[in-house]
């Protein structure tokens, strides 16, 4: 990131930049960076701008301690505007929503949905919510998991034979989910099996 080239002339010293969920894609919240925000927000790891109504930096979260985790970003083009793929540390916005453009606009395209649930999943496993499903799961332990994965395996067989559509979407969604965990209960986030699955298509 050190070797970034970024064009400060065109706006005076200031750059649009467009936070992005670096796992679902959803667009978060848009604000302007100068050199000084840009090298915070690398060396800190938390998104960091440039107000021009307080003329200050600021970084997002502050206050609400909603912090924007820098993950990468990269410059367009014409090397005058950025583009952050961060995590959220809660709401975006500071009226509660998840993105500053709304609930709506942060929901993501369906099949990112997976990337948001393997994050719930995560988050499940770490702090362990009394009266979760997950939490049960996770609590029963790897063979409990794997064993729930195959039991799913076999009842969406057995639905693609015999039960109608409706079905079949049921019994897909149960096997995801429980695969989701198993991943998550061997160390393994979601994306690596992406990317596993990106290497394969590339051969």
């Amino acid at each position: 990131m050190s070797d970034l080239i970024v064009d400060w002339n065109k706006g005076d010293g200031l750059i649009p930049a467009i936070v992005q969920h670096w796992r679902s894609g959803a667009v978060l919240m848009f604000g302007y960076m100068n050199a000084e925000a840009l090298a915070q927000t690398q060396q800190s790891g938390k998104v960091t701008f440039y107000s021009r109504s307080k003329r200050r930096l600021w970084t997002k979260g502050e206050t609400s301690g909603h912090f924007l985790l820098l993950k990468s970003f990269k410059v367009d083009c014409d090397n005058d505007t950025i583009l952050i793929q961060a995590e959220a540390q809660g709401p975006t916005c500071h009226k509660g929503t998840r993105s500053c453009f709304g609930d709506e606009a942060a929901a993501a395209p369906p099949l990112a949905f997976l990337a948001e649930l393997d994050a719930l999943i995560e988050q499940r496993e770490r702090e362990r919510p009394a009266g979760s499903y997950t939490t049960k799961l996770f609590e029963e332990g790897l063979r409990r998991i794997a064993q729930k994965v195959g039991e799913e395996g076999v009842e969406i067989a057995l639905a693609a034979v015999a039960q109608d559509e409706a079905a079949v979407r049921g019994e897909a969604a149960d096997l995801l989910f429980h695969l989701l965990v198993l991943l998550r209960a061997k160390g393994i986030a979601f994306d690596e099996v992406v990317g596993e699955l990106r290497r394969r298509h590339a051969k």
